[in-house]
């Protein structure tokens, strides 16, 4: 893949969309790179081909041995005694979640959930239960506070919805820990078009027996219109500033068929921290996995075989189903939800 895939993230906005995009990638193709090998085998359709480097070369003739043994001066690893600078990643599993945490931002690197057609349907959790609350496994001197968030203008925007883990109190009240929040703007977006994202991803159950999903913030560069150079720019909340703003948030799909080594349904988008219209295409939001793990450093399937991987917008139409705040809101305190959502319909 590419290096201007990164750009293609880079490039999604609410309000300049593919447009953007296109104008992004320009500027990276310009650039003269070494070629990379990339397969030539042919996939079925629907299966989505994940670039292979090819391995690296054996040198023809191997670096000769040392002479002799060398006796170093000093001992850079013997600062350790006085502790282990990090980064350390805050691994939180929860009875809904999986988290690792960034303590250099305040937000999660990543969060992790697992929903099915069963646990959706069970109803023993209500939101009017549950409240937000610093998450105590964290050091205090790197914990997102409560009054972070106080008239910030941001949203605690759950990374896990509430919704996903109404199967238990405890499973929900988990969800409302500041390690699983980001800084959201609210109309527009946590309360609109992400929410409906969130919709659609537990609307996949009717579909697919098990759902996966890995969610976290993304902190993405912007051109500068006046040099033309690309920096990453972004709020930070707090007095004093404490908890960084991200400028885009992913999602990253597995819709599993539920067969032992069945095939996967892969599905990745990336959408801008802004109020996005609800008319807006889910589709324009896609990209490939390969962008996101370039954005953030991290890796999602790098054990899912090629042959395994299906693309989720090629198997089901992504298009979203907008749904009033105050009614979604009626969900999660008031009687539950028929237990057969509105299906994304299937491609033909």
């Amino acid at each position: 893949m590419s290096k201007s895939t990164l750009a293609i993230i880079a490039g999604i906005s609410a309000a300049a969309g593919s447009a953007a995009t296109a104008a992004i990638l320009t500027s990276r193709s310009q650039r003269k790179e070494p070629p990379i090998a990339t397969p030539t085998q042919e996939y079925p359709r629907g299966i989505a081909a994940t670039p292979t480097l090819p391995p690296p070369p054996v040198p023809a003739v191997p670096p000769a041995p040392l002479r002799k043994e060398i006796i170093a001066p000093v001992n850079p690893t013997g600062v350790f005694q006085y502790g282990f600078p990090g980064p350390i990643s805050d691994l939180r599993p929860n009875l809904s979640t999986t988290s690792s945490f960034d303590r250099r931002t305040r937000n999660p690197h990543w969060v992790a959930e697992h929903i099915t057609p069963a646990s959706l349907s069970a109803n023993n959790g209500n939101r009017s239960h549950s409240t937000f609350v610093e998450d105590e496994s964290v050091p205090e001197k790197f914990r997102a506070k409560l009054h972070d968030y106080f008239r910030s203008g941001y949203d605690r925007g759950h990374q896990v919805p509430a919704a996903d883990a109404k199967w238990s109190q405890d499973a929900m009240d988990q969800t409302f820990l500041l390690t699983n929040m980001c800084p959201q703007v609210g109309d527009g977006f946590n309360r609109d078009y992400w929410a409906h994202l969130e919709d659609f991803c537990r609307r996949l159950t009717n579909h697919y027996p098990s759902v996966r999903i890995i969610t976290g913030p993304l902190y993405l560069p912007r051109r500068d219109p006046e040099d033309g150079k690309w920096r990453v720019s972004y709020e930070v909340i707090g007095s004093p500033p404490n908890v960084a703003v991200p400028t885009h948030f992913y999602k990253v799909i597995f819709a599993e068929d539920g067969k032992t080594g069945g095939d996967v349904s892969l599905g990745a988008f990336v959408l801008p921290n802004a109020r996005i219209s609800n008319e807006k295409p889910l589709e324009s939001f896609e990209v490939p996995v390969e962008a996101i793990e370039r954005a953030s450093g991290l890796e999602f399937a790098s054990k899912l075989p090629a042959q395994r991987r299906k693309k989720l917008c090629k198997e089901i139409t992504c298009s979203l189903l907008v749904r009033d705040y105050a009614e979604r809101q009626k969900d999660l305190i008031g009687k539950a939800p028929p237990k057969k959502l509105p299906l994304p319909d299937r491609t033909s």
